[in-house]
């Protein structure tokens, strides 16, 4: 059985806490709001696509599709 891709949200999360940067840092290198990190970290909130792509970009990941996944 294939195994099945991670959320986007648990390998953001991963990638913040694995960078060594502080969520004010994360923010600024994304230019979103320090506040919405602890958020999202906390689990209070969900990201929107937009903001977990300026996430990505700042955490040096690469958001793209999965090839050989059954949908």
């Amino acid at each position: 059985m294939a195994k099945k891709p991670k959320a986007i949200s648990e390998t953001l999360k991963a990638a913040i806490r694995s960078s060594g940067l502080t969520h004010y840092a994360v923010g600024k290198l994304a230019e979103v709001s320090p506040a919405q990190i602890d958020r999202f970290m906390s689990g209070e909130r969900d990201l929107r696509l937009e903001t977990a792509a300026k996430l990505a970009a700042a955490l040096g990941l690469e958001l793209r599709p999965i090839t050989g996944v059954d949908r």
